[in-house]
């Protein structure tokens, strides 16, 4: 079942502006500037409404339980719902429905830790050591701030000990301490700077940096600095509460009991295992009115925004040396070029969900997304999220 409502939304405009003084919004500046002048941006096309309505039909299905859309344009934005929110009930998804949105929480940290280095109580410039020395192994090299943010900082991912699984983790509630300490049970993956590895880590440490500099827990800051002022109702941080609140579609995992395969409700867990890194619940009109708000400047300056649209010049970083290509994360946010059309954004994925926020950079076109995925942690991920991706911007599917 389909249910879409059409909403009109005021135009917004992105000013972007040259970056200030300094060695990272200097070397941010020459980047930006080289790539605006080597490539001339395809047009976007029309916004076709009936695509995305046919990639939503058929839910729910083995993938999928359910999907909730929100597309905009500087006029219009549509909400959308497919499949069911209860798999016993069958009772249809609703389009608000809250869902847990995984690492589009790392956006919400990058801004703040940025909004403090505007504010200069800390530089970007400046080792995490400075701010945190009591964390890291002596013979760890120096890790700047900025580092944590764009992900090339190095640092090793947490190894769980023997006797955790991967099902413990819906369980176990976990201090931001415990999981930094488990990482640095392992040595660096690379030097500081000279390649690219999206790991969580950084952010649970971006999350410690906030605490330190602020006096005041991280969901705190977020609360006060971005939720209140955008009046982003429907969005919270659950801390150590395992429940969701509110209305939502409930998460499933595809499971094998007995020999049969079933899908097994996984809503409710811990979110402590992802903490600043991914914990965050939301609604595609929450994270919409958050995203517009960020781009178009009001959330950052424009030389700390600047930073956000800015992606390091170094390789990704691979366990086997294999070449992964260039980097494409910037501090909190993706970028993705595909047919001429380049986006900005994040993906996040928690069990049961598979979500998207991404938008052109000039916010011509919008799209949040979240899908109930049967296998949302999956080597496959989010496929039926991708097509809905390709179906919003205009591209051609593959």
């Amino acid at each position: 079942m389909n249910k879409w409502m059409n909403i009109s939304v005021a135009a917004a405009v992105l000013a972007v502006s040259m970056l200030g003084s300094g060695d990272t919004r200097a070397s941010a500046a020459k980047t930006a500037a080289a790539e605006s002048a080597s490539l001339t941006p395809a047009p976007l096309p029309p916004l076709d409404l009936q695509k995305i309505r046919d990639t939503l039909s058929g839910l729910p299905n083995e993938q999928a339980t359910a999907a909730l859309v929100y597309v905009g344009t500087p006029t219009d934005s549509w909400l959308g719902a497919s499949g069911v929110s209860d798999i016993r009930s069958g009772q249809p998804a609703r389009a608000d429905g809250r869902f847990r949105i995984g690492s589009i929480t790392k956006v919400f940290t990058a801004t703040v830790v940025l909004q403090l280095a505007a504010e200069h109580k800390m530089d970007l410039e400046q080792p995490v050591q400075r701010y945190l020395p009591d964390l890291f192994p002596s013979d760890f090299p120096p890790v700047t701030v900025g580092q944590l943010l764009n992900h090339t900082s190095g640092l090793p991912s947490p190894v769980l000990p023997e006797e955790v699984t991967e099902e413990d983790l819906q369980e176990m509630n976990w201090t931001p301490e415990q999981v930094v300490r488990l990482a640095f049970d392992n040595k660096m993956e690379f030097e500081p700077g000279t390649r690219q590895h999206y790991v969580n880590i950084n952010y649970f440490l971006a999350g410690l940096l906030i605490e330190r500099i602020t006096g005041n827990p991280y969901e705190l800051e977020v609360q006060q600095r971005i939720v209140q002022p955008l009046q982003m109702t429907n969005t919270y941080m659950p801390g150590s509460d395992t429940r969701m609140t509110g209305v939502y579609a409930h998460g499933y995992q595809t499971v094998e009991q007995e020999g049969h395969t079933t899908l097994a409700d996984v809503t409710e867990g811990s979110p402590s295992f992802t903490w600043a890194a991914g914990q965050i619940i939301s609604t595609t009109s929450d994270l919409n009115t958050f995203m517009t708000a960020l781009f178009s400047g009001q959330l950052l300056p424009s030389g700390m925004l600047e930073l956000m649209f800015t992606v390091p010049e170094v390789r990704m970083w691979t366990a086997d040396g294999s070449d992964a290509g260039m980097a494409n994360l910037s501090m909190g946010l993706m970028r993705t070029t595909i047919q001429g059309i380049t986006f900005w954004g994040k993906t996040g994925a928690r069990p049961g969900y598979g979500n998207g926020m991404f938008a052109t950079r000039d916010l011509q076109r919008r799209l949040i997304y979240s899908v109930n995925s049967t296998d949302a942690k999956g080597p496959g991920q989010n496929q039926l999220g991708s097509r809905i991706g390709m179906a919003a911007f205009g591209l051609k599917q593959p």
